[in-house]
């Protein structure tokens, strides 16, 4: 009965946080120093294990219980997918989906983004793509610092490269990851709306059965602009 009655994130913020803007520009002039802990190290390891090392790679950051990184992996098949998330209850929580089952090109670890991203990046590694979908939004005014495009991690998140990918259900969240996306990149960087016919995780299934407007980001890192998707179809 209540599964199509998802709420959007409720807050006191209507728009791009007062204070969003001097955030990220200090994150991107001085150096994100937090060590490395060691399991994730041993995570970030054990995710190329499997890896030929001449697939594009694919990074599905936040997976949660991993649909979206298996119907990514079907999806792209010459690419090598990797699922991260930092509970392994999450994890283990992909009952329809048994292991022989399971696409080949892909590996599930569990590891903390902070550091998985910044040992991707200091292993000089590039993304072919990268989803970022539906992060806890944090939605009270004075969480602005939890959300990822406000976080000291962000600006290694442009460094990794290739077509990256933000959904969300709360407008002002995607329209922050904009801002801070232009701020680190140089560039404009376009947002817009989607109705997601088929859907890549399962809170995109709720939100979108629930009415819900969605929202996303596309932006392909390599190339000179970040535009919506329908005019890079053109």
């Amino acid at each position: 009965m209540s599964y199509a009655n998802s709420r959007i994130p409720e807050s006191a913020q209507s728009g791009v946080h007062e204070h969003l803007v001097r955030h990220v520009q200090r994150h991107l002039a001085e150096p994100f120093r937090k060590p490395c802990l060691d399991y994730n190290r041993a995570a970030f390891e054990a995710s190329l294990a499997g890896w030929d090392r001449n697939a594009p790679l694919i990074l599905d950051a936040g997976c949660g219980v991993g649909h979206s990184t298996i119907q990514l992996a079907r999806a792209f098949p010459d690419h090598w997918v990797i699922g991260v998330d930092q509970s392994a209850d999450r994890l283990n929580r992909r009952k329809p989906y048994p292991d022989a089952l399971l696409p080949k090109n892909m590996v599930f670890v569990r590891a903390d983004l902070v550091d998985y991203w910044r040992l991707m990046s200091d292993a000089g590694l590039r993304l072919a793509r990268h989803y970022i979908l539906y992060p806890n939004p944090w939605p009270k005014i004075g969480h602005l610092a939890r959300r990822w495009h406000a976080h000291p991690v962000f600006p290694f998140i442009p460094r990794l490269g290739g077509v990256l990918e933000c959904r969300t259900n709360w407008r002002v969240y995607i329209e922050e990851f904009a801002c801070a996306l232009g701020l680190a990149t140089g560039r404009e960087v376009a947002w817009e709306t989607f109705e997601a016919p088929a859907p890549l995780t399962p809170f995109e299934r709720k939100y979108r059965d629930s009415g819900q407007t969605l929202f996303r980001l596309v932006c392909d890192l390599d190339a000179q602009a970040c535009v919506r998707q329908e005019d890079s179809a053109r």
